[in-house]
């Protein structure tokens, strides 16, 4: 399929002369820096200098002096606490800091995770029952809680009071809790709104830590927990949690907890990144809700012993190797069915197999999404008969709103524009499917049925030497807010040397030049090993980012092509 190639809009080119006098970095910096609207020498010092004397006062957040004061009067009285959160990655970062933190100072503590498959997501009556029934009068809910209403008076008819810390968007109709924790609530003035769940719980430490006099130097360390739930969660690395997850991750590299040890290879410290959180860190953390219970990931993140880690690790590992060999068979599955139901020319996918594990139908979605390019739905059977589904979508489609428009067959559905799950009686799922394609046909634009690259700048390769990689090694962190730069250069030479690479060879590692063969540079093409002999034989346009790579103590720097267009005769 082939990519459309989008150049974003660029800077006012006198506003942009100005930041270049004044910084005296490269135009072609000083653009990337007005895009994301640093426009001032003192705004440029501080993205490139993030200080943790920039996070905001805690108690800017409503309802957060309630909060402080509930947990303060429960340690007071020795009242038995429960911390409570999601089971994905979010979640359970969240539960161990919070969990970690106030048993440094209060004992009658315990944590639960509800089980993903019998309980589901958010509060379950089950959890409010268990905290009943084990005299927890207070429990502290992460990641959760904001659209659980009913849930939350349930729980104050048994006696049972709730601190709800979530980051998603509230209900008309907010839950009767002792306090509520959410930047997104329409009443709340807090100057960021993007925060995770585990860093709205980090603002809840940093709250009590006043309170009770704690220096921030004993909650630094909880920032590690707070970076990882930034780039597991996809939420912006812009303001106050670019400063949370650079900290993070100095603070997972430098001194990092034994239950965090164990997921960082020594070969990997010099590079490591936020990507290394979505891609290595984050998918097994995951895999323990998705494929057995969410809990044994807490028990790594608090444990102490690291005999004890290591096992619980190779275990979680165990569960990852399982969960990825689910995904690509049922992957497989899904596309011999996408073919055989004639799917292969609509705008939506909608598949469904009874067999098919609940644990992986979301990251299904997003793999057939990256093979036909449309908003997704995988189904699956669920209690009670029904059907269950995750839904995904392409950049710029709403699906949300398309399943709000397809309502009448569904029994629940929720999420956000690019992520939603769904139930459904099994008798309505051909009515739905017909109803939801013909939804998505009616409103998604052209432009949202191709896969698009949204490019930076054009820049010539002549200007990359090694200052402009370290000024573009400051944008980092990179996440959504603050993507990594993607450039453009046009009329690319093949530089005469290669090699292919990986088990079955479909990686390409080359030299490239533009202009003069002696200023050339190492790049590396994945899965495009079968185009050598087109660039061997025309010049190409390319998009590319940058990357430092490090072996055997030297820093290579290297050009990282994600697309090609070849100038054939």
């Amino acid at each position: 399929m082939r990519n459309r190639w989008l150049i974003l809009p660029q800077p006012d080119s006198n506003k942009a002369q100005r930041l270049t006098e004044e910084l005296r970095f490269p135009l072609e910096i000083t653009n990337l820096l007005l895009q994301r609207n640093i426009d001032s020498f003192d705004k440029t010092k501080a993205f490139f200098k993030p200080s943790l004397k920039q996070l905001h006062d805690p108690f800017l957040m409503k309802d957060m002096d309630l909060a402080v004061e509930r947990i303060i009067r429960a340690v007071e009285k020795n009242e038995k606490i429960l911390i409570y959160g999601d089971y994905d990655v979010d979640g359970t970062t969240s539960v161990s800091m919070m969990y970690l933190f106030i048993s440094s100072f209060h004992a009658n503590i315990d944590y639960y995770i509800p089980d993903r498959y019998e309980e589901g997501y958010g509060i379950s009556y089950e959890s409010v029952d268990f905290a009943s029934e084990n005299n927890f009068s207070l429990v502290i809910a992460l990641d959760c809680g904001i659209k659980e209403a009913e849930k939350v008076s349930y729980a104050k008819t048994k006696g049972v009071d709730f601190i709800i810390c979530d980051h998603h968007l509230p209900d008309e109709t907010l839950p009767e809790a002792a306090a509520i924790l959410d930047p997104q609530r329409f009443d709340c003035e807090y100057p960021y709104k993007f925060l995770s769940g585990c860093g709205v719980g980090f603002k809840l430490i940093q709250a009590v830590s006043l309170k009770k006099q704690i220096p921030f130097e004993q909650i630094y360390s909880f920032l590690d927990f707070v970076a990882i739930s930034i780039a597991a969660d996809i939420v912006p690395v812009t303001g106050e949690n670019r400063i949370l997850t650079t900290f993070g991750l100095k603070q997972l590299l430098e001194t990092p907890r034994v239950g965090l040890k164990v997921f960082i290879p020594k070969e990997t410290r010099e590079t490591f990144s936020v990507n290394n959180i979505v891609f290595g860190i984050a998918p097994k953390i995951n895999a323990a809700g998705r494929i057995s219970h969410a809990s044994n990931a807490v028990k790594l993140l608090i444990a102490q012993n690291e005999i004890e880690a290591r096992k619980i690790y190779s275990q979680i590992n165990e569960l990852n190797n399982e969960r990825k060999e689910l995904d690509a068979n049922i992957t497989s599955e899904a596309i011999q069915e996408i073919i055989k139901t004639g799917q292969t020319k609509t705008y939506s996918t909608i598949v469904y197999n009874q067999k098919w594990h609940k644990g992986v139908i979301g990251i299904v979605a997003s793999r057939l999404i990256e093979e036909y390019y449309r908003p997704t739905l995988v189904f699956t059977e669920g209690k009670n008969k029904d059907l269950v589904a995750s839904a995904r979508s392409v950049i710029g489609f709403d699906i949300y709103k398309a399943l709000s428009a397809s309502s009448e067959y569904l029994e629940q559905f929720g999420g956000h524009m690019y992520a939603a799950g769904l139930s459904i009686k099994k008798e309505n799922f051909l009515p739905f499917k017909e109803k939801f394609e013909s939804v998505v046909k009616g409103t998604i634009k052209e432009s949202q049925r191709i896969p698009t690259i949204e490019i930076d700048e054009e820049i010539p390769l002549n200007i990359i030497n090694k200052r402009f990689f370290r000024l573009i090694n400051y944008f980092e962190p990179f996440g959504p807010g603050n993507m990594h730069p993607v450039f453009l250069t046009r009329k690319v030479y093949f530089g005469g040397s290669y090699t292919l690479m990986g088990k079955d060879r479909t990686h390409l590692k080359m030299m490239v030049f533009q202009d003069d063969i002696k200023n050339s540079f190492e790049a590396i093409a994945f899965k495009m090993g079968h185009l050598l002999p087109k660039f061997e034989k025309y010049p190409f346009d390319m998009v590319f980012t940058l990357y430092e790579n490090y072996w055997q103590g030297k820093t290579f720097y290297q050009l990282q092509i994600r697309d090609v267009k070849f100038y054939e005769d």
